[in-house]
This record gives C-alpha cells, structure tokens and sequence, in this order.
C-alpha cells in the first residue's frame, strides 16, 4: 500500500468501453474449433468410404474436430461390431493425423467416436516436408519432346521460322577453312 494513498481520477464510461474494446478483440483473435460430422452406414461401399474419408482428412487438416456416426437401420443395430470395423478403418486410414478423442460408443441406433486433429503428427510431417525437397520433376509438368521443340509447340512451327526472309535458298554452302 502506497504511503499517501494514490488515487486515479478517470472517465468511467471511457474506461468501459475501453475494456469492452479488448474484449471484442480478444474474441476476434481467438480460434474457434468447429465440430464436423461425417455420418456413415455399415454396408458403406469402397468408393464412398474413400470418399467420406477424404473429406474427414480435409476437416482435420483445417483443424476441426470430427465426429463420425454410423447410423443403423433395423436389424442392422444387433451387429455393433460392423459400425466399429468400419470406425477402426477410418482411424487406420487417417493414421497419424487424427487421435482418437472418443473411443466408438454405441448410442441408441447410432455408433459414435470422435476425432481430433494430432497437431504433432502434422509439425513433423511439415518439419519433413521442409528438410526432405523433391528430386523429380514437378507434378503436372510436361516431359520436354524428344524432337527438340519446346513444350507446347507444334511441329510445323520450326520450319517457319527456319525460312528466310527473302526467300532465298535455304541451302548454304559449307564455309572453307
């Protein structure tokens, strides 16, 4: 405690909104971590399987939480061990980019576990990525021909711009030494 007493006379309505102004700032600045769904079935076919687990990647490499459901249909909830195969694989499938948060529980007609993205698998992937540059040529890029000509040209082109201008012989006689 200060010896006299320190007082600090302010502008009280000044003051709150101030305060109101870091507190919508700091909310601003905060990341919001989204809960997706992905809901599957237990006769689930390969195609849709891969493709419903691609997008599970992509929401866990946008960094949010992924809940998946198996629902069943009629007589399909007496065989749970299906609904957890089908979880299991897309837990082996994702790998290292997703830790199980929730193990698979049966809820009523569905099956649920949730997924959260593993920030640590992802920094050494990256950490990886950096250290390890690729050899090889790039993807998409076109292998040059083996004519001679650039890529993306066409093979009359080269003769055009062999012509002369004054269209002359275009034979030329070796140079003596």
């Amino acid at each position: 405690m200060a010896n006299p007493p320190v007082c600090r006379i302010m502008d009280f309505g000044k003051f709150k909104f101030d305060e109101a102004q870091r507190a919508k700032e700091s909310r601003r600045k905060a990341v919001h971590v989204g809960i997706k769904e992905m809901k599957y079935r237990p006769k689930i076919g390969p195609g849709d399987f891969d493709t419903k687990t691609r997008q599970v990647a992509k929401f866990l490499d946008d960094g949010h939480k992924v809940k998946l459901t198996i629902m069943f249909r009629g007589r399909e909830v007496f065989h749970p061990e299906l609904g957890k195969r089908i979880l299991d694989r897309v837990a082996e499938t994702l790998g290292d980019a997703a830790k199980i948060e929730f193990e698979p529980r049966l809820d009523g007609r569905n099956m649920v576990m949730v997924l959260a993205p593993d920030k640590r698998a992802r920094q050494s992937a990256a950490a990886r990525a950096t250290r390890e540059p690729s050899d090889g040529p790039t993807e998409g890029a076109e292998p040059a021909p083996a004519t001679g000509q650039a890529p993306g040209e066409r093979p009359g082109d080269k003769q055009a711009e062999q012509e002369p201008a004054d269209g002359g012989d275009t034979t030329a006689a070796p140079e003596e030494e």
